[in-house]
């Protein structure tokens, strides 16, 4: 930015953290295997002068993008980051030498880098003089695009989120097997926005036999996004050369096994994961504790029979129900999109 906006554009911490944090979501699934972080430079009034996004492995970090942007006016200002600024030197330089060489005079952050080799980022800037202020809508991030992220950080294992459409009912299909389209359009567009942003797709060989999809990622007009997942199909039946699955449009990963722990290490160095499969695939992983978040999209329709989401997920009575508690509720279109985690 050239030109110094005015001081009235001043904006408060909590606002210049959600802005970070869409910076962060539009880079999301592009930065792998770094996390996706977003940074916003304050000039000393308060006012935004530069924001960024983590750029593709080997490339910038975000508090760097933010800096270049905001030039000569970061100087004296605030950076405000979703993830504490790193401290070590990996493909590209310290995100805190940048910082200093800058020299803000505050630095906000909303999580704690996890990862040893990387942290102590802030208590570097403090020894050099730096306010830093932490915690900043911790919550919004840990819950928002570094979710899988963490987890990968904590667990050593990807992020596995079940994602099923429904009825109210809890039908996946109707009666006769028919399942286009349960939900609408809107909720469809938002399912093809979380692919692009994952690092793989699961289903079942049974899916593949049945309903022949093709697991990309896809725009509102119906062209592939730029960035596709990987395909990941797991079971022991064969599926045929000519299934979309195995198509041109994104790789394809076969998995002969119907165990979610062999499924997970095969996908070790994978970050996001999304499980799509039938009711039997998703049992599962749930009778096997693998699944870390459920996506529910649930259509105000009702279609009876016998198509449920889940097949036996182990639980012999109410009292050993699997807990979840509602993470967030949000409507898409005439749909309910249900995020839940663990009890």
């Amino acid at each position: 930015m050239s030109a110094k906006p005015a001081a009235e554009h001043a904006v408060d911490h909590d606002a210049a953290m959600l802005l970070a944090i869409e910076q962060s979501q539009r880079v999301k699934g592009a930065t792998y295997p770094n996390p996706p972080v977003g940074a916003v430079i304050l000039d000393r009034d308060g006012a935004v002068v530069g924001v960024g996004g983590t750029r593709p492995a080997g490339e910038a970090h975000a508090e760097v993008v933010a800096l270049r942007r905001a030039g000569e006016l970061s100087a004296g200002g605030t950076a405000v980051v979703t993830l504490e600024p790193c401290n070590h030197h990996g493909k590209t330089p310290p995100c805190v030498d940048a910082l200093l060489a800058a020299g803000v005079a505050q630095v906000i952050y909303a999580v704690e880098d996890p990862n040893p080799a990387a942290a102590g980022g802030a208590a570097r800037l403090a020894e050099a003089g730096v306010r830093v202020i932490s915690g900043v809508q911790a919550k919004a991030v840990t819950t928002g695009p570094l979710r899988e992220w963490l987890h990968k950080q904590r667990t050593g294992r990807p992020h596995v989120t079940w994602k099923y459409a429904t009825s109210i009912d809890g039908r996946s299909a109707a009666a006769d097997g028919s399942s286009q389209w349960i939900t609408s359009e809107a909720a469809r567009a938002d399912l093809h926005r979380r692919r692009a942003a994952a690092d793989a797709i699961v289903v079942g060989t049974g899916t593949v036999l049945v309903d022949d999809p093709t697991l990309t990622a896809r725009l509102p007009d119906g062209t592939l996004a730029d960035r596709q997942p990987l395909r990941v199909v797991v079971g022991r039946r064969e599926i045929s050369a000519d299934a979309r699955v195995l198509n041109d449009d994104s790789r394809t990963m076969v998995i002969r096994t119907h165990d979610p722990a062999e499924v997970l290490r095969a996908l070790s160095d994978r970050t996001d994961v999304l499980l799509e499969g039938g009711p039997t695939l998703a049992g599962a992983f749930l009778r096997a504790g693998a699944i870390d978040r459920i996506l529910a999209y649930v259509a105000p329709i009702l279609l009876g029979g016998p198509v449920t989401a889940v097949d036996d997920v182990g639980v012999p009575n109410i009292a050993r129900a699997l807990r979840w508690r509602f993470d967030t509720m949000e409507q898409i279109g005439p749909d309910l999109l249900l995020s839940l985690v663990p009890h």
